[in-house]
């Protein structure tokens, strides 16, 4: 089976996010399931373009919208694990954000999972994708560095 490989780019974080593991995020393997870690990611992602000024909701004026999502995972966390949510947002072209998440242990930093998502900003009247705003990219490409 071929398996994703995903480089996470280091000197693009621009947020840390801790979180826990709750016992509602278990699946029947006992461990943290596929759902909630898209979950954990959104969370993550919220709370990044927060620190930044931008929100998810309304970039320049658009709303994003997750146009796919790779993940790579590379270990198990389980109820009650502290996790850290590393975020890092490379700057955007054309009319894709990429959003890189890497998953830890809090304690000794063990990978859980690396994630990328590419963000498209729409225009609801138009129905299509726009280019990112400068506003976004500026907001994006001149983040201090977490």
């Amino acid at each position: 089976m071929e398996r994703i490989k995903l480089e996470f780019p280091q000197s693009a974080i621009v947020h840390r996010q801790p979180l826990s593991v709750r016992i509602t995020d278990m699946n029947y393997g006992r461990h943290l399931g596929h759902d909630t870690l898209v979950s954990l990611l959104h969370e993550a992602r919220i709370q990044a373009f927060g620190s930044l000024g931008l929100s998810e909701w309304d970039m320049g004026g658009f709303p994003s919208v997750v146009a796919d999502l790779a993940v790579q995972y590379q270990s198990e966390a389980r109820w009650p694990d502290a996790l850290v949510v590393e975020t890092a947002i490379p700057a955007p072209r054309g009319r894709a954000i990429a959003v890189f998440h890497r998953v830890c242990h809090a304690e000794g930093g063990r990978p859980v999972a690396t994630a990328r998502l590419n963000l498209v900003l729409v225009d609801p009247a138009q129905g299509h994708s726009v280019v990112i705003p400068d506003a976004v990219s500026q907001a994006l490409g001149g983040a201090e560095k977490a």
